[in-house]
């Protein structure tokens, strides 16, 4: 079937989708147009090749049809006819819908449980009060290294001072980290040597961090130790280098007859000879004239030497020593 051109191709025969033979019958009467007897619907002509195509007929605002709008019979179609319906079944695509975008949660920070971990650094020194204040050191988070020698009552002494501080105070004894080693432990009375020195340093750079720890968390501590002046290996300088320079060191130096005499009190491995003893006390003597504050805590009992440590400490904030 031939339609002019520019006029819409009627839809595909489906039933059930709006349409009816009576809508697209070619020789339906047009009331604008002018019928002719080829408007009946016959057989179709058979189109060759060379079928003469009359011209496309008039566009305008006439509704009448000319001679050329007798091509095949094709009736003037007033408006497109509606689209069809979508086939049953068929559900026209929608909108996309929005994903919402995935934002990753930040992440915590490295922790130990609620409690921080230490900084890297060495702890530094201690906050100097105003001028106009008296320090307190029973209020202020400090870390103290007792040094004496074996019977002075270094480990009594910092056991007393921890636990009547008005602040959380922790006691860190090197005697004690060293003989955590019990397979192997190296007793420096059988001798000084390279593994009994490799167990001290051991012992001294894990109670550093445990000082450093203790500060980073609010705690103050004191430390104890035999410090030699005269032998750098077992010196200040390792306990500056892995606690800081903040550290306050104290000096317990009683006479050697009451070091002798608290030393016969002791048992184990702790108990030294009397000639060590001996031997030890004069070399602490070098202590005197360093510059560090020394306690002689010969008729001292432990808590009026505990309050000459506080004494002692409350001026060595206000004015560190060098060291």
């Amino acid at each position: 079937m031939q339609h002019a051109v520019g006029s819409p191709l009627p839809p595909p025969h489906q039933s059930g989708h709006g349409w009816t033979p009576a809508a697209h019958d070619p020789g339906a009467h047009h009331p604008g147009g002018h019928p002719g007897p080829a408007a009946h619907q016959g057989p179709v002509p058979h189109q060759g090749p060379g079928a003469h195509q009359g011209p496309a007929p008039h566009q305008g605002p006439a509704a009448h049809q000319g001679p050329a709008a007798h091509q095949g019979s094709a009736p003037h179609q007033g408006s497109a006819p509606p689209p069809p319906p979508p086939a049953p079944g068929f559900a026209p695509p929608g909108p996309v819908p929005h994903t919402p975008h995935h934002v990753p949660a930040p992440q915590a920070p490295e922790t130990t449980g609620h409690v921080p971990l230490p900084p890297g650094g060495p702890v530094g020194m201690p906050s100097v009060p105003p001028a106009t204040a008296t320090p307190d050191p029973t209020t202020t988070t400090i870390a103290v290294l007792l040094i004496g020698p074996a019977g002075a009552g270094k480990t009594s002494v910092a056991k007393y001072w921890a636990d009547h501080r008005r602040v959380p105070t922790a006691h860190i004894s090197l005697d004690d980290v060293r003989e955590w080693v019990r397979s192997g432990f190296a007793d420096p009375q059988s001798g000084w040597n390279d593994h009994s020195e490799a167990q001290y340093r051991l012992a001294r750079r894990t109670c550093g961090f445990a000082a450093r720890n203790f500060l980073a968390n609010g705690i103050s501590c004191i430390l104890d130790d035999a410090v030699f002046p005269d032998r750098p290996v077992v010196g200040l300088g390792g306990w500056k280098r892995h606690v800081g320079p903040g550290l306050l060191p104290v000096v317990l130096l009683p006479g050697l007859e009451i070091v002798l005499e608290r030393n016969a009190e002791r048992a184990g491995n702790r108990r030294l000879t009397d000639e060590e003893v001996a031997r030890i006390h004069g070399r602490m003597a070098g202590w005197y004239g360093s510059g560090l504050p020394i306690i002689d805590n010969s008729q001292l009992d432990v808590p009026q030497t505990a309050q000459v440590l506080d004494d002692v400490l409350a001026r060595s904030i206000a004015s560190p020593p060098n060291w």
